[in-house]
């Protein structure tokens, strides 16, 4: 997982914007295998290390639910370290009943789609290796063919499943955005490269060359407004840093393009073009 170290900048938090927390804590324990890191009357942390906050959950008051035409989340990625992991947790979704949205073949990785109880999307995923991407001029090859979902739980450990790999981590997400030439002018200037485009609705971008670190599309979001406060969905992702220099470099870059942002504690907050909300953070070393 090379790709989510440093010198690369990537995401390695998600918060998100739940209507019941006991309810969407319960998915995330009982589906996910994730655990508390650390809980508040209205907010709890979620890890798989025990060490690293991977997702929060916030309960809002008055909320309504998201109409999935907005900017926003359109999924978050928990990256499973290999393809075993993988079929455990797939094993343990189908055992439980649970829906599941798809389940696909990208060439540069493996991945089952659900979503939690408030309609957030969720992929899991694992990546095949790199000497197995096909590259040409700059661009990974990838695809959405049908997962061979027998093959994948062939994988499984005979070990039932309790908990998430502890080595799961953030490994990309996925935004819907107004416009995809203003998204990807703003995310150039915090450092990320273009790797794969669909079309003229979906971009996929990253750093140290990584299939995505995010992807973005105006499918059902051109042009589109951002949620209310009390709309359910994402309400802030982070992005770490691998050090204060490159981080200062990128607010001064974003600054020149007109973007403000706010710090609070040892942070920065920042917008992107679709107002998707930013946390601009320095990894532990």
């Amino acid at each position: 997982m090379g790709f989510h170290t440093s010198p690369n900048i990537y995401v390695s938090h998600v918060h998100l914007k739940v209507s019941d927390l006991d309810h969407s804590l319960s998915f995330y324990k009982r589906m996910i295998g994730l655990s508390v890191l650390n809980k508040s009357e209205k907010i709890v942390c979620l890890t798989a290390d025990g060490v690293k906050p991977l997702i929060t959950i916030e309960e809002i008051d008055s909320a309504i639910a998201n109409s999935g035409r907005k900017t926003g989340l359109y999924h978050l990625a928990l990256l499973l370290p290999n393809r075993t992991e993988l079929a455990n947790v797939f094993y343990h979704l189908i055992s439980s009943g649970y829906p599941l949205q798809g389940a696909s073949d990208h060439l540069v990785s493996e991945a089952i789609y659900l979503a939690d109880p408030d309609n957030n999307g969720i992929e899991l995923y694992a990546d095949r290796s790199q000497d197995n991407w096909k590259k040409v001029d700059g661009t990974i090859e990838m695809a959405t063919n049908r997962l061979d979902t027998q093959s994948v739980l062939l994988e499984k450990s005979d070990v039932p499943f309790t908990n998430i790999s502890p080595q799961t981590i953030m490994g990309h997400i996925h935004l819907q955005v107004s416009n995809i030439k203003k998204s990807e002018d703003f995310y150039r200037l915090i450092g990320f490269n273009s790797v794969n485009r669909y079309g003229l609705q979906a971009l996929f971008i990253s750093t140290g060359g990584y299939h995505h670190h995010i992807g973005l599309n105006t499918w059902h979001s051109a042009g589109s407004p951002s949620p209310f406060e009390n709309e359910l969905g994402m309400k802030s992702f982070t992005l770490l840093f691998p050090n204060e220099e490159t981080r200062q470099s990128a607010l001064t870059r974003l600054k020149t393009f007109g973007t403000n942002y706010t710090q609070q504690e040892n942070d920065f907050i920042v917008s992107d073009p679709s107002n998707n909300k930013l946390i601009f953070s320095i990894e532990d070393k």
